[in-house]
């Protein structure tokens, strides 16, 4: 499909952070697809393996994690963007890399490094992420971070719409290659983050029929999801129930992706620059009024029953105690850290508190239970609930 209008393009990119002079040495990509492929390739994008999406250490394989995750919603996020006429590599880059910032056990990680960050400025993943790919991975010789396009660093920025008040991480990269926060991204952007609830709010339902944690009578309390899954007992009426209930996972995304498609493309009629795009004052690439609707009582239906379901709570809190003892443990005896790390740990704060929290943020779930194991002799038992 031909690139639209209103698409970012590669070949008008506002450029990098740091000039480069690698034209040709790495074969003939775009500079979209190599941001895409510099976030394939990063270490923080590795780890994600081993981070928790909605279960803690997840003992089966079957599980999501937090790399899964952002592969899938990268393959969400292309089929909207081919059917838009957007740029595929520009939404792929940010699809995959829109959870980097993620630290160990998900939004219980991340609540507990709020918490110990209170005096130094405070804990964002999504700030995080932007400053993992800008600073704190730095495999290249000539400057610091992948040194990503300003089109994927002011997606990432905006992966929740405008920022009225960016925090302090997110405040020195904008301070150095201003991203214009308070303006809306690309429809790219858009789709990317439209992308992600796509994929979480359908994958988290499989997820959790696995686990036992939601089981069909949950499901069916939800009008929309049970019409959807009449139809996939009267066109698989033979099929094993676990079979017709992926059906129905698979179903909802179609409906979803179709949804946002059309709606989407209702709203760009007309649009010919990307400028009226960022202009236009409101998000354009999203879920219909209707549909909407329905995706807000989903998330609500899956807080109760899911991600506020007793076990999880309970696990959640023993995962905040192992990140909170972590930061505490930092703080009051660096010498704790690997010695890569102690080496560059500040003797103030608020730089030395960012600093182990760079450190904390960047741990699996696994190797954070070791190192408060190492540190405190034990850890807390029962942090795998699946």
């Amino acid at each position: 499909m031909e690139r639209a209008p209103y698409a970012a393009d590669p070949a008008q990119s506002r450029g990098r952070e740091f000039a480069e002079d690698r034209d040709g040495a790495r074969g003939p990509r775009s500079e979209f697809q190599r941001d895409r492929d510099r976030i394939i390739h990063s270490i923080a994008f590795r780890r994600l393996r081993s981070k928790t999406q909605v279960f803690v250490a997840p003992d089966g394989d079957h599980y999501r994690t937090r790399l899964t995750h952002s592969i899938e919603v990268a393959q969400i996020g292309r089929v909207i963007a081919r059917e838009l006429g957007l740029d595929e590599d520009l939404t792929e880059a940010l699809c995959l890399g829109h959870d980097i910032g993620h630290p160990p056990f998900g939004h219980a990680g991340e609540k507990a490094l709020e918490e110990a960050m209170g005096h130094a400025g405070g804990y964002d993943h999504n700030a995080q992420g932007i400053r993992t790919l800008a600073r704190l991975e730095s495999p290249y010789p000539d400057h610091v971070g992948l040194n990503l396009t300003w089109e994927t660093l002011e997606g990432m920025a905006k992966h929740n719409g405008p920022v009225s008040a960016a925090n302090w991480a997110l405040s020195e990269i904008d301070g150095d290659f201003p991203l214009e926060l308070g303006d809306w991204p690309s429809l790219e952007a858009q789709v990317a983050a439209v992308a992600d609830d796509i994929a979480y709010d359908n994958h988290d339902i499989d997820d959790g029929l696995r686990a036992g944690f939601l089981d069909l009578d949950d499901l069916m309390e939800l009008d929309f999801l049970a019409d959807q899954f009449r139809r996939v007992e009267q066109r698989f009426p033979n099929a094993p129930r676990d079979t017709q209930l992926r059906e129905l996972v698979r179903t909802q995304i179609g409906l979803m992706v179709n949804d946002v498609i059309e709606h989407t493309r209702a709203n760009v009629e007309g649009m010919d620059s990307i400028g009226q795009v960022r202009g236009a004052g409101k998000q354009l690439a999203g879920f219909s009024p209707r549909l909407a609707g329905e995706e807000r009582r989903l998330k609500k239906f899956m807080y109760q029953r899911l991600y506020y379901h007793p076990e999880q709570i309970q696990t959640a809190e023993k995962a905040r105690d192992v990140v909170a003892r972590l930061f505490v443990a930092y703080q009051q005896d660096p010498t704790t850290m690997p010695d890569a790390w102690l080496e560059r740990t500040p003797k103030d704060d608020p730089e030395k508190s960012r600093h182990i929290a760079d450190f904390i943020a960047g741990m699996t779930d696994r190797f954070a239970i070791e190192q408060c194991r190492r540190i405190y002799g034990r850890a807390p038992e029962g942090l795998s609930n699946v």
